[in-house]
């Protein structure tokens, strides 16, 4: 959910995305597409709202592209900002399929579409909070296995690059909002650990509708690198370890071609410190699907 879900793009991506359907037939409906609105509250009180596009193209049964592009506007302390967020494109293979359930595997990767670069009308810099993009180039893996009612799925994400972020407390010394700016995270040249997730949903389907329950822990592995303003580069304390979400959502198809679905995450754990700017306290999303 673009620099949504807390995380930094993955946990929406391929076979590690939510809710995740099995069925024993032949799925002839091979093509979809989304469009899907996110609000996310973050610990400063800014709300993060994102509006997703995004479409699925099965090449068989066996084998789909994902694609998905966010456009993420924050409104807080700082002001409104917004624009396009980052590109992501991933592969997915069904690698075994039997009567009760099956193992798929996806490949990605995370493209930016525009630069960490926004600023206040002054010109000063903003925190990656109120910025639309990471601004990294990204590699994502993971796998799925899913069953009628469960589905289990984990993952990884690396950066390939750094956040190109010029976003440090100085510039804003003396100005008015100063004792904000102080509260988020500098990120200046940031370098974003590695991300672990597992995703465990236990699901109810009931014909035409489903509704399901579960946890997304996520890993950072080490801890998050900046520049300082003497050309230095720190390690940032507390922003490695654990970050657990509980999620529930529902579905209802009004057709086989046609349908909505909604989803809430609370945070129960979350690192001390963010400086990509991905911290959410409370998630709501809503999107509407169409088949072909």
């Amino acid at each position: 959910m673009a620099q949504g879900c807390s995380d930094a793009g993955f946990c929406t991506m391929g076979a590690l995305r939510p809710d995740q359907k099995f069925s024993r037939r032949v799925n002839f409906r091979l093509r979809s597409v989304e469009v899907s609105q996110y609000l996310g509250m973050t610990r400063f009180d800014d709300l993060v709202w994102v509006t997703t596009a995004e479409a699925t193209f099965g090449l068989n049964n066996d084998n789909y592209f994902h694609i998905k592009l966010p456009y993420q506007h924050t409104v807080g302390p700082l002001g409104e900002h917004g624009g396009l967020s980052d590109l992501s494109l991933s592969y997915t293979r069904t690698l075994r399929r039997e009567e009760n359930w099956q193992v798929s595997a996806s490949v990605g990767v995370k493209v930016p579409m525009s630069a960490p670069n926004l600023t206040s009308p002054e010109g000063l810099p903003l925190p990656m909070y109120y910025q639309p993009t990471l601004g990294t180039y990204d590699i994502i893996a993971g796998a799925s296995w899913i069953s009628k009612n469960w589905l289990f799925a984990t993952g990884i994400q690396h950066a390939l690059t750094r956040t190109p972020s010029d976003f440090l407390w100085a510039p804003w010394q003396g100005h008015p909002m100063e004792e904000i700016i102080l509260l988020y995270p500098q990120s200046n040249n940031l370098r974003r650990g590695t991300d672990v997730m597992v995703r465990v949903e236990r699901s109810l389907r009931l014909g035409n509708k489903n509704f399901y329950l579960g946890m997304l822990p996520i890993y950072r592995l080490q801890e998050d690198i900046i520049v300082r303003p003497d050309g230095t580069e720190i390690q940032v304390a507390d922003t490695n370890g654990l970050v657990l979400t509980a999620l529930g959502g529902f579905g209802y198809q009004f057709s086989t071609k046609m349908g909505i679905k909604g989803l809430v995450g609370y945070r129960l754990i979350q690192r001390e410190k963010n400086p990509d700017g991905l911290s959410r306290k409370i998630v709501f999303s809503l999107g509407y699907e169409y088949r072909f």
